[in-house]
């Protein structure tokens, strides 16, 4: 990426950060720290990486998108909005009665591919996309978001092997380790370490970058696949909360909506790159 689109791209994760913040304190609604970790690597997604195109969100040989851990929708529904795939204003009905904003990914948002939430399933769902993209001769890639709690799943454990049996190399799982999930650490919890030699184990072609470097982050996608016979992993090291620093790192965010005041700082620190 040019050092204009990467400024472009930092710029695009402080205004989703902000939409996030507003959308999950005016819906009362809870999975901010969640949507905060995972900022950065869809800003940069949506920044040149994924083939796609919001004039057309049912192209044929678009990339595919999956957020498996679609507890995080808010920020995601942020960056479609901020990509011109539903208009801005409707942010403003995340979670409300009636809205297709709901507070799990919704396929009747244009730009979703498939409603997730349900935790282990989007990447055995990817790997049928990807199957189908590999039988059918089509140019199009399958990129799915997971959050680390989901890798307690055996359900995500047998599409790690799957794909790579099938050398899916057209397919790339994004780990958001933030190394908290929803009842506490990870290491506490199921530990996962050492994830990438796990990975890696299982015959995927493996990268480990800091999830919150623009740079490194779009550096990484842009080399993909990254090996041509195999399905690519990146263990993106990030941090829950990011951006507000009251929520980094604090497990009470996973379900805690601010109230006006912590709004009102959480929104100076993000605006302000703090």
């Amino acid at each position: 990426m040019t050092a204009d689109i990467i400024t472009r791209t930092k710029r695009l994760a402080r205004t989703i950060r902000g939409h996030t913040l507003r959308m999950v304190a005016k819906a009362n609604a809870s999975h901010v720290g969640s949507c905060l970790s995972a900022a950065d690597l869809l800003a940069a997604l949506h920044s040149g990486i994924l083939r796609i195109d919001s004039d057309r969100p049912d192209w044929a040989d678009r990339d595919r998108f999956l957020l498996s851990k679609g507890h995080a929708a808010a920020i995601y529904y942020a960056v479609l909005a901020e990509c011109g795939f539903i208009p801005l204003s409707e942010l403003a009905t995340y979670c409300a009665d009636g809205s297709r904003l709901t507070g799990h990914v919704s396929h009747k948002v244009p730009g979703v591919e498939f409603s997730t939430g349900s935790l282990g399933h989007g990447l055995s769902i990817g790997c049928g996309m990807a199957l189908a993209s590999r039988r059918d001769q089509k140019p199009w890639r399958v990129f799915v978001l997971l959050s680390d709690g989901e890798l307690d799943e055996g359900s995500t454990w047998e599409a790690v092997l799957f794909a790579a049996h099938n050398r899916l190399s057209n397919l790339v799982a994004i780990v958001d380790y933030n190394k908290i999930q929803s009842f506490g650490a990870v290491r506490d919890v199921l530990n996962l370490d050492p994830l990438a030699e796990k990975w890696r184990a299982f015959s995927w072609s493996v990268r480990e970058i800091d999830g919150h470097d623009v740079e490194q982050i779009a550096d990484t996608f842009s080399s993909l696949p990254f090996d041509p016979a195999k399905p690519s992993a990146v263990i993106a090291h990030t941090v829950k909360g990011r951006g507000v620093s009251f929520m980094e790192n604090d497990l009470a965010w996973h379900y805690r909506s601010p109230n006006t005041e912590q709004l009102q700082l959480a929104l100076r620190e993000v605006e302000s790159g703090v």
